[in-house]
Formats: C-alpha cells, structure tokens, sequence
C-alpha cells in the first residue's frame, strides 16, 4: 500500500501553491466578464469571442506545446508560466485601475494567459506521475481536485465582495500575488525530474503524431476524449461565454449574489472530491465516469427555471450538481489517463487531450455567443444544454464502462 500524500513534502508544496493560486483564480474569473458586462457593455457576441480568447491557445498550440514539455523538465515552465500570468493579470488590474481598459485590450489579455496556462496545464497534468508513486496519483487528484473545489467554494463569495466593495481591479491585483505565491512554492520543489535526453532526435511532427496515436490507438482514451470534448463545447458556451451575461440582464444579479451563488454551489465539487475515489472503489471505476458524465450534462438546463426571485437557489443547484459531477468524472478519468501511458510520453498525451477537449471550448463559447445574437440567451442555453447531456454517450457505448479497476499501463 502506498504512503500517504500528507508525509511527502513535494507534493504538498505544490498542493499548497495550487490552493492559494487557484482561490486568486476565481477572483480573475468573476472579475474580467463583468468589467466585461457591467463596465464596458459588452454584448452577447462580444461576450462569446471573450470566452474563447482565453483558450483558443489549446486550439492553436496545445500539440506543439506537448512536445516541448516532454523535451524539457517540467517544474521550470510551470514556473515561468505562473510568473507569467501574474505579470498579465497585473497589467489587467492597471489598466482597469486608469480606466484604459477596452474590449480589445481584454481579447488580448486573455489570449496571452491562455498561452500561458496552455503551457502549466499541460506540465502539470504530466508532472504530477513524476512527483509521485503511480499508486498515488488518484490520492493525488483527489486533494489537488478538494483544492480546486474548496478554492470554488470561497473564491467567488469573496471576489464578489470585493468586486463590490472595492473594484474588480482589486480581486485581480490579488489574483496576481497568488501567482507568486504558487511560483514561490514550486521553486522549493527538490525531486529531480527523469533525464530526456531520447526525447530530443524525433521531428517536432513525429512527435506530434505520436501524442495523438496514444489517444487514437485505445478506445478508452479517445472515448473520454470525445466524451470530455462534448461536454466542454456545451459548457464553453453556457458557463464561459453566457452565465454572467444571462445572470446580469435576464436574472439581475449583482456581482456579490453572481459570487455567493457559485460559490454555495461550488460546495459540490469538495463533495465530489471526497467521494469520487470511494465512488470507483464501489462501483468500478468506468461506471463511476459514466455516471458522472451522464450526471453533468444534466443540470445546465436548470438554468432556464430561474427567475430573479429564485435566481441565488438555482444557479447554487445547477453549479452544486455540475461541480460535484464534474470532479468526480475529472479526478477518476485523468488518474486512469496519467496511469495507462508511460511517463515518457505523458506531456504529448496531455496536450492532446487538452487540445481535443479544451480545443471545443472557444468553440463552443464562439458558437454560444452566435446563437444567443441570433436567437436569444435562453434559446441558447437550451440548445447548448441538449448537446452537453449527449456526452455521456461517448463513454457508455466504450470498454470504457466495464473497468472496475484502473488497468497496467500501455506498453
């Protein structure tokens, strides 16, 4: 039986960094689409294209970006990719602090950090196998997703206070000490990562083809690539480019009820955390994943029974239901991707997979913005809301669904 996580120091620094980093990241996150909204009057369209800035990156340069993680050690670029972001996020918070902020300004920034994050989400996923035993990586998600879900919970009651209080600038003034903080913590990292020096001799293109073989070569991970891919294109339109936007002018919510609402909901996700583990010890861990996609695609609709006298309770159920299913498919789908393939080839598996699942989020925030121009925020949602419940389906229809146990890794 492996050790616990709590005793082993690597772990925990970065542990600790993510949960201060991600806390700050909530702040960004209501912060940027209601200056967005409320400031600079943004419309439904403009709204879409702004959810999609932040990761077209994934789109653009997510498999380039894989093979350079797996030529290089990952805790420097995790490193610089926070540092990075910080500066970007400071650079917003001056800007809307002198009252030069515009929409284009914004498209741009968010582009830039999504570069950035395209670079520490790919190490960090295929860093996470090299800090610790294969036997622990479920741990492992389990506490850096408790984290994620903690920091969710917290992160947007405080930010809408704050919002409200004092300025958006100010939650991301704070946002982008956090990422000092996390760049601090993985600084005192000591585990000397795995020599790469075969890595080096492939073509940049081999090595891309290579990455997608991986997924495209086991039924497993290009159905919950499919899978995840779906989901996200749904939520890219829903939860990125509209839920503000939908919240503000059809709900008439202020920054501070956006923030408790989302915040209570996000109780969901530490619940999540706590019982996707057990969960897959129960019933197997493929039922576990396609039971929580099916799960997740089902709450976005609620959205649309909202009215402004119940707008704080819905928008606490539907977040509640799709953190808590969420978390549970991500922390048992990601543990089951990071141990099938060997750590050689982590990286490129990463940014494949965040290319084809992230890679449908500005697409789906594009085409959510779209629909909501043409027919309406509602219509919108609806439609959006039908397409993320089919996700499911990828899974249920796999092998994916008869494993009880996560399988040996790939040859």
């Amino acid at each position: 039986m492996a050790a616990s996580l709590w005793r082993h120091q690597d772990f925990m620094l970065l542990w600790i960094g993510q949960s201060i980093s991600q806390v700050g990241n909530q702040f960004t996150g209501l912060a940027v689409p209601l200056i967005a909204v409320l400031t600079l009057d943004a419309t439904a369209g403009e709204m879409g294209l702004l959810g999609a800035m932040g990761t077209l990156p994934f789109l653009f340069f997510g498999l380039l970006i894989g093979v350079w993680v797996d030529r290089h050690p990952r805790r420097p670029i995790l490193i610089l990719a926070d540092l990075g972001r910080g500066a970007i996020v400071a650079t917003i918070a001056g800007m809307a602090l002198a009252r030069v902020l515009a929409i284009p300004y914004l498209y741009a920034l968010a582009f830039l950090t999504g570069v950035l994050t395209v670079f520490f989400d790919v190490s960090y996923q295929a860093y996470l196998p090299v800090l610790v035993d294969r036997k622990q990586l479920v741990e492992g998600n389990s506490k850096l997703e408790a984290s994620n879900a903690t920091a969710a919970v917290g992160g947007p009651v405080l930010a809408g206070l704050v919002i409200q209080a004092i300025s958006a600038a100010a939650a991301m003034a704070f946002d982008a000490f956090t990422f000092l903080v996390s760049a601090g913590t993985l600084v005192r990292i000591r585990k000397v990562e795995p020599p790469k020096e075969a890595l080096v001799h492939g073509s940049v293109l081999q090595d891309v083809k290579e990455g997608l073989a991986v997924i495209f070569h086991d039924r497993r991970l290009w159905s919950i690539a499919g899978c995840t891919g779906t989901s996200n294109f749904a939520s890219g339109a829903i939860f990125v480019a509209l839920l503000v936007f939908y919240a503000v002018h059809s709900l008439g919510m202020d920054a501070a009820t956006i923030g408790f609402a989302t915040g209570l909901g996000a109780l969901g996700g530490i619940g999540g955390a706590l019982s996707a583990g057990p969960l897959a010890k129960r019933f197997g861990v493929g039922p576990t994943i396609v039971a929580s996609s099916f799960l997740n695609g089902i709450g976005p609709a609620g959205l649309l029974t909202a009215t402004r006298g119940t707008a704080v309770p819905v928008l606490a159920i539907v977040t509640g239901l799709t953190f808590f299913s969420a978390v549970v498919y991500n922390i048992n789908q990601v543990s089951l991707r990071q141990a099938l393939v060997p750590l050689r080839l982590q990286g490129r598996l990463n940014a494949s997979m965040r290319f084809l699942v992230w890679g449908t989020l500005p697409l789906g925030s594009l085409f959510g913005g779209f629909l909501a121009s043409v027919f309406g925020v509602r219509t919108a949602i609806l439609l959006m809301a039908i397409v993320g419940l089919a996700a499911f389906l990828w899974v249920f229809l796999s092998p994916v669904r008869g494993l009880r146990t996560i399988p040996e890794p790939l040859a």
